[in-house]
């Protein structure tokens, strides 16, 4: 029998929230001895309860979903038990970032064959790369991979590459890239103009400037605060989608407002670029101390972070958990 081709994902079916996941770590993660440290139980565990929540799309495997610290068995287990989770339910996009074309192509295939919608995707960052080979990059994999959709992780910190206006010109030409996690607004209006194929995801915090900049354009976001409790990101999605549609945005700015205090803390110093040294670990931190799932420990090398950062992490943890105990009456998959 044939396998009939599910159709690709366009623009058009990039709308709402969008969480991103992490990959659920064993006890022992952080032990290089450990091996099969994906807690395949939690994770199908917070597939359930972001969809029965109302979330619009998953990603993982980026950053904080640990794409460069897990083993390919330990990767093709956690995309296996998403998809046999999700049932297709919502729109799934892993993350096969790699150091090489050939390694993505592997791994975007394969990722493709057990079932995932698409790629959440980076540029190898052995070598920092101009315009032309990120942009070579991308179409080489759209080449070898034609049913995959491609979401562009645009994260200059984490991939030594600014994503500048001409890269996002030359890759809106491709039709498999629909979307991009995009960092900051401040050249959102100029951006749009060059890529009328992609639908940009500005991070949550982001998202209420970014609705009143381009409403017809910005129509999704990213959001890793959901992993402390999704009621706030879904109640955000509502209020923008409402303002929209009556012109009356406070609600909206209020949610917004709450998130960004929320997110104060996780950052050391107020510095980004502090706070991508040890991504990883404060993601993780500030999701366990909310308690609405369990993140684990860090995969080694990336297990050491600062007590006084994890502090931080951990207060952002808690004001996140209040504001989902804020907007929700029910809160679907906490852990007790």
């Amino acid at each position: 029998m044939v396998k009939k081709a599910k159709a690709r994902l366009t623009t058009n079916d990039i709308h709402g929230a969008w969480v991103i996941m992490p990959t659920p770590a064993t006890a022992n993660a952080s032990d290089w001895r450990a091996e099969h440290t994906v807690d395949l139980d939690e994770t199908a565990r917070i597939v359930n309860a972001l969809i029965d929540a109302g979330v619009n799309g998953i990603l993982s495997n980026g950053t904080f979903g640990e794409c460069a610290t897990l083993t390919w068995e330990e990767k093709k287990d956690f995309i296996a038990t998403v998809v046999e989770t999700a049932k297709g339910r919502v729109p799934f996009f892993c993350g096969t970032t790699a150091l090489h074309t050939r390694e993505v192509i592997r791994q975007t295939r394969a990722a493709m064959d057990i079932g995932a919608s698409g790629t959440m995707l980076g540029v190898p960052m052995w070598c920092k790369m101009e315009v032309p080979t990120a942009v070579q990059f991308y179409r080489d994999v759209a080449d070898a991979c034609p049913d995959a959709a491609i979401a562009i992780y645009a994260n200059p910190e984490a991939f030594k590459f600014e994503f500048p206006r001409p890269f996002w010109a030359q890759v809106s030409t491709i039709p498999q890239v629909v979307t991009a996690k995009y960092l900051g607004i401040g050249t959102l209006d100029l951006d749009l103009t060059l890529t009328k194929g992609i639908r940009f995801l500005p991070h949550e915090d982001d998202y209420y400037a970014a609705a009143r900049i381009a409403p017809d354009r910005m129509t999704a976001f990213w959001s890793s605060g959901a992993m402390c409790g999704p009621a706030t990101a879904i109640r955000l999605r509502d209020a923008v989608a409402a303002a929209k549609r009556s012109g009356d945005w406070t609600e909206a700015k209020t949610i917004s407002d709450a998130m960004r205090s929320a997110d104060a803390t996780l950052f050391p110093r107020g510095d980004f670029s502090e706070f991508s040294k040890y991504n990883i670990g404060l993601e993780k931190a500030r999701m366990d101390a909310a308690g609405w799932l369990k993140a684990g420990p860090c995969r080694p090398p990336y297990h050491i972070v600062p007590e006084d950062y994890l502090k931080g992490a951990c207060q952002s943890g808690l004001a996140w958990a209040a504001l989902h105990a804020r907007y929700t009456e029910k809160t679907p998959g906490q852990v007790t």
